[in-house]
């Protein structure tokens, strides 16, 4: 599944356009190499999302084409979450 629309069914990110836009600026790793929106994931990847002054690192745990919002979080696991200072 492409990265971009990963972000949007798990509910990392809201919008698919908004998931494009952050990956195209660099701020997103995938098992810690820079992707694009168009990148492939799969179960087992690691995803390290820059948010302002927070980095989130997650590990998918399951793919789907569409989720409830319940059952949205199940998609993935969230590794670490740590506040960055204004340096990084």
């Amino acid at each position: 599944m492409r990265l971009d629309k990963f972000l949007k069914v798990s509910r990392l990110i809201k919008r698919r356009t908004m998931a494009k836009e952050v990956s195209d600026q660099g701020r997103i790793l995938v098992n810690g190499v820079a992707a694009k929106a168009s990148t492939n994931v799969k179960v087992g990847d690691e995803l390290t999302i820059r948010f302002g002054q927070r980095r989130v690192t997650a590990k998918i745990e399951r793919i789907q084409e569409t989720t409830k919002k319940e059952e949205a979080a199940d998609m993935y696991t969230i590794v670490k979450d740590e506040r960055l200072s204004e340096s990084e």
